[in-house]
């Protein structure tokens, strides 16, 4: 299930996250990573951190470079390798899907295509690395470690619109 595309105006929110450089399918990259930020969050006391957030900064099919981390209720000092960061507030895009992780990247074409049909422009910036987002991102409000039925996992995607 895919909700309907809507515009919302949102709040800056804080998080931590592990970056890497990742070539599509990148679900091997992720345990890791979400381990240490989950790790490192812990161990500095952090209480009520999550959801799981997956940022997208620079997208080169198939390359991406990503964070993968978690919202945080606060700013964070990070270590070596997780960082703290901020998603900026503004006007963005979002829809909630439904379902498996795998369709996900058919949820997001969607999303792409309606802005593209309705004149929204993305805050990015298109170079010959890639197409750099301000912010976008997924948010997973439930997934593998709380919910057995991939088809009732919840994931919001967000993009930053121009404006």
């Amino acid at each position: 299930m895919l909700t309907l595309p809507r515009i919302v105006e949102r709040q800056a929110t804080h998080y931590a996250a592990v970056a890497a450089e990742v070539r599509i399918p990148f679900g091997d990259a992720i345990g890791p990573r979400m381990d240490a930020a989950a790790g490192y969050l812990d161990g500095a006391g952090v209480k009520d951190f999550g959801p799981a957030l997956f940022k997208y900064d620079v997208i080169d099919m198939p390359r991406l470079e990503m964070q993968f981390g978690f919202v945080t209720p606060a700013p964070v000092a990070g270590n070596d390798s997780v960082k703290p960061g901020v998603l900026p507030a503004g006007k963005y895009v979002t829809v909630t899907y439904v379902g498996p992780y795998e369709d996900l990247e058919q949820a997001t074409a969607v999303v792409i295509g309606w802005a593209r049909l309705v004149g929204v422009e993305w805050d990015s910036t298109g170079g010959p690395d890639g197409e750099r987002f301000a912010s976008r991102f997924e948010i997973y409000n439930n997934g593998p470690m709380d919910e057995p039925d991939p088809n009732k996992f919840e994931t919001e995607i967000w993009i930053k619109a121009k404006g």
